[in-house]
């Protein structure tokens, strides 16, 4: 019983992270919720993990936060530097 009331928590607290990412007034904060869903679905598929008795989703969760968390790096780093080094000119070496 415990275990499906901290799933329902979740599930609540998820909906409002999508709601932020995709009212979120700025870029960043769109990239921080999608980030807390990310985090939200780790903690579900270790919940669900608890309630089926399958010890193994506890691996899986583990795999998707290591993804959740690079995804999110690359992605930042993505918006940051779109330009991927070439500047205005479109000239990856600079003056040459």
């Amino acid at each position: 019983m415990m275990f499906t009331v901290a799933a329902v928590g979740v599930v609540v607290t998820m909906a409002m992270a999508l709601a932020r990412a995709l009212i979120g007034p700025s870029v960043y904060s769109r990239i921080l919720a999608v980030n807390v869903f990310g985090t939200l679905a780790v903690m579900l598929i270790a919940i669900y993990g608890f309630i089926d008795d399958r010890p193994e989703f506890l691996d899986l969760s583990i795999v998707y936060a290591l993804i959740n968390f690079i995804g999110t790096i690359a992605v930042t780093k993505y918006v940051t530097y779109a330009d991927m080094g070439h500047g205005d000119d479109g000239d990856p070496a600079g003056d040459i």
